[in-house]
């Protein structure tokens, strides 16, 4: 695979970015792809590693480690190195429906089981995943692919996020004929409304639905289960549900003043920019505009981040990042072993952006917020906090301990929580008599049928928050299960 001795003569090239103090000015994609050549370079780095953990898409420890969809990695980096770009296209979507998603907003585990990256950087397989969707959509390579021939079975699908479009897809291409809900004015979930335009824009997202409408999915926006359509008659309609309402239920800060006017919900935020910027270029009003204003967002996570990233674009005066946790190390530790994800210290697009303007990493770690202090108003002024130190108890387990002595007042005018999902909404699973547990949605976890026969559940809904190449693998298996379930309606 690849060149021989590619890994040897050839470095780790990034994605192109344009500079923190020029991307800030606008809300788009702030990384673009390398030339063909310097790609074909990069695929030239892929080892013949005789047997290659890139796409073992293993769980180990509760982190991923190599590709979820098993994406055959090795192969088409092979294909680009030697500019076989369209069946490099092909060998991608043999495993992956979506790699303009993945390509852009993935962490990319594979390249953490990257065997290459034992010793030296690992291969760039991000870029050129990324590499070869959009060289397909930019050479009309990507087509509607229409089946030939229907079943005239139907199947409804709950959500339009990646696990809901990935079943879609994959049922709609068996010969099903699939209708998506979803409860919002635009398809694409946490795809469009979680994921802020720099890191995907959203005529990314709009060409896949597009493309998926050519081939026969129908899409119906701006309907709520429950409410603008009954249970009984998507039961009654449709020969099989699958349930990919996500884990949208957002965990709240609860202490003192944080009912403050101010205080937002992370998705909030973000939700209330993207459709402001998609509805009027953020001239109508509707968005929480941080303009001129101290921020704080509590949550160390990838959402607080784009809180940031958002904040900043908007001119916000201050932004900081309160994180629970220390300072990750920035090298791989003993307890992330290769081929893990190393979790270690990355300074993200959004770091690099505060730290042009304001001169620093805007994240603290190892702090606690006490309580939030409103104004005569009740809009909030200021946050109390804390210093701890991460301590390992005799019974094996870390606790955090208060540091006496380091409380500090932060002045702020916005604050938006960014400390992770509760889980799955219960409303939806409720009204289909479906279980929920452990605030997921309880589906076997070898058909994704849950206790109501005919009823399936995929993506974040049935697993946890949990990473968008994922929710793709979740929604194929869920669609390979459905139609099994399918037949075997048919040959009764």
């Amino acid at each position: 695979m690849g060149k021989p001795t590619g890994f040897m003569e050839f470095k780790r090239e990034k994605m192109k970015e344009q500079p923190p103090l020029e991307r800030i000015k606008n809300w788009n994609e702030y990384a673009t792809r390398l030339t063909d050549e310097q790609l074909q370079t990069q695929g030239a780095r892929c080892m013949d590693c005789g047997t290659p953990f890139c796409h073992m898409g293993i769980e180990i420890r509760g982190t991923a480690a190599g590709c979820p969809i098993q994406n055959v990695i090795p192969e088409w980096n092979d294909l680009v190195y030697k500019g076989n770009w369209k069946e490099a296209l092909d060998r991608l979507h043999m495993t992956n429906n979506f790699p303009e998603f993945t390509g852009r907003v993935c962490p990319a585990p594979c390249e953490a089981s990257c065997t290459l990256g034992i010793t030296d950087p690992a291969v760039a397989i991000k870029s050129i995943e990324r590499s070869i969707i959009d060289k397909g959509f930019e050479n009309n390579w990507i087509t509607p692919r229409i089946p030939a021939n229907r079943t005239g079975l139907k199947v409804a699908i709950i959500g339009s996020g990646p696990a809901g479009l990935a079943a879609a897809d994959q049922l709609n291409q068996l010969g099903h004929s699939v209708t998506v809900y979803e409860r919002d004015d635009r398809a694409g979930g946490l795809l469009m409304y979680g994921i802020p335009n720099m890191k995907l824009e959203k005529e990314v997202v709009e060409r896949r639905i597009n493309l998926l409408r050519q081939e026969g999915i129908d899409f119906v926006l701006n309907t709520e289960i429950g409410k603008d359509i009954s249970t009984e008659e998507i039961k009654e309609n449709f020969d099989a549900v699958i349930l990919c309402t996500g884990a949208q239920k957002q965990r709240e800060l609860r202490i003192d003043g944080s009912n403050s006017e101010g205080v937002h919900l992370a998705m909030d935020y973000l939700t209330d920019v993207t459709k402001s910027l998609l509805n009027s270029n953020l001239t109508d009003g509707k968005a929480i505009n941080v303009k001129g204003k101290d921020v704080i967002v509590i949550g160390g996570g990838d959402t607080g981040a784009d809180c940031v990233a958002t904040a900043i674009r908007q001119k916000a005066r201050s932004v900081y990042q309160f994180g629970k946790h220390p300072m990750l190390p920035t090298t791989r530790m003993p307890d992330t072993p290769w081929p893990q994800d190393p979790n270690i210290y990355k300074l993200d697009y959004a770091y690099e952006e505060v730290e042009a303007v304001q001169g620093g990493d805007p994240r603290e770690y190892l702090i606690q917020t006490k309580k939030i202090i409103a104004d005569k108003n009740g809009h909030v002024k200021e946050l109390h906090t804390i210093q701890m130190e991460k301590i390992l108890g005799e019974d094996g387990f870390y606790y955090f301990n208060e540091i006496p002595g380091t409380e500090k007042i932060w002045p702020a005018k916005y604050v938006f929580v960014a400390i992770g999902f509760e889980g799955v909404e219960k409303t939806v699973p409720e009204q289909f008599g479906v279980k929920v547990q452990n605030n997921r949605i309880k589906a076997s976890q070898t058909d994704f049928e849950t206790n109501v026969p005919g009823i399936f559940a995929a993506g974040d809904a049935r697993r946890g928050q949990s990473l968008v190449v994922w929710a793709i693998k979740e929604g194929r298996a869920v669609a390979a299960n459905v139609h099994h379930y399918l037949e075997a309606r048919v040959l009764k």
